[in-house]
């Protein structure tokens, strides 16, 4: 995919993606490119590749291709910055095909890599960079956590539309387990989500097991390293603990980190998932310049899980119990109550 907007500030992001402000088209910005450019962005974008794509041995093949395309003169002929960028988009996709990979053309100057700032770890360092009045409709929204309801005869049902930050979504999380943590069993309604962070999707599962779990391990190019994560033992709502059953709704609009949590507790068997195959994006990217006015999203984080030793880039997460989309609350209602009181099971698929 490309995106035709340069990266906005992390308060905007989360007001489009929880919904505090309404989707708004992107403006696509004319950007001439002459041979100069060209050179610059193919050069260093094959460099940055190479450096920092979780899968050295695809970039490899993406250098073939491009330097291949380059001898032909394919892109000899092309002035227009974002023409560029999806013919260099297409021709990274024809090898690679990760969800997360993506080039930018932005009107203004892009940042050196090392300009970008880390992102925030608490609130106060998020405050501070948001400006008062974006705060305010930030904080005023519903941070991904759509709807907190009850449904007959004493089911939990949880919509998330979004795995915000998690120092902004714990206290949403906490009110929300507070309020279903008496049901029988919980639905976790996640057709809508977009994504977010690693660290709520730990969270959100810490209140759904017993104790100390393992859950995926994060692999990173930069540096080697894989670390664990792991649920949390101390939460500021009720535990719903790990014996009453838990629905996963899921579809093709189910993406990343919503993905992770689906892949997770399914994996642990802690769950079962009902709808259609999600999305397919697993690896995490991060910005990197190429010129002026192009940058290159490159996925430089792996999941892996601890229980299947892959994750669920370019294959989704397959449900348990297929189901039209619009069909899955009325599926999940089913298997819900044969699951309390009994009866014949549908029939799940094993992984």
């Amino acid at each position: 995919m490309m995106k035709n907007t340069w990266i906005v500030s992390l308060a905007l992001l989360l007001l489009t993606v929880t919904g505090a402000i309404a989707a708004t088209p992107p403006v696509v910005p004319t950007v001439e490119v002459n041979r100069a450019v060209r050179l610059e962005v193919i050069d260093t974008l094959i460099a940055k590749l190479n450096a920092h794509y979780v899968f050295p041995d695809k970039a490899k093949q993406v250098e073939v291709v491009l330097r291949q395309h380059q001898r032909e003169g394919k892109y000899d002929r092309v002035t227009d910055g974002q023409q560029l960028a999806k013919q260099l988009f297409d021709d990274i996709d024809g090898v690679i095909h990760d969800k997360h990979m993506f080039i930018d053309v932005s009107a203004g100057p892009v940042p050196p890599d090392d300009a970008m700032p880390p992102p925030p770890q608490t609130r106060a360092e998020w405050e501070k960079q948001v400006p008062p009045a974006v705060l305010e409709r930030v904080l005023a929204s519903d941070l991904g956590v759509e709807k907190v309801d009850h449904l007959s005869p004493n089911i939990g049902y949880l919509e998330i539309s979004s795995f915000g930050p998690v120092f902004l979504v714990s206290d949403k999380f906490a009110a929300a387990m507070n309020k279903l943590a008496d049901t029988d069993g919980l639905i976790i309604d996640l057709r809508n989500n977009g994504g977010g962070g690693e660290d709520s999707v730990a969270l959100l599962i810490s209140y759904l097991v017993d104790g100390r779990t393992r859950l995926n391990d994060i692999w990173e190019s930069a540096t080697g390293i894989t670390t664990q994560y792991w649920t949390q033992d101390k939460l500021d709502g009720k535990r719903y603990g790990g014996k009453k059953p838990v629905l996963i709704l899921a579809g093709p609009d189910t993406k990343s980190a919503a993905e992770s949590f689906a892949y997770q507790m399914q994996a642990l068997k802690r769950a079962k998932v009902i709808g259609e195959r999600t999305w397919g994006g697993a690896n995490a990217s991060r910005p990197y310049r190429l010129s002026e006015h192009f940058a290159i999203f490159i996925p430089s984080k792996r999941p892996i899980s601890s229980i299947t030793h892959t994750n669920w880039e370019g294959t989704g997460v397959t449900p348990d119990v297929a189901a039209k989309v619009d069909d899955a609350p009325a599926a999940a209602k089913v298997l819900m109550q044969r699951q309390l009181h009994g009866g014949a099971p549908l029939v799940t698929k094993d992984h």
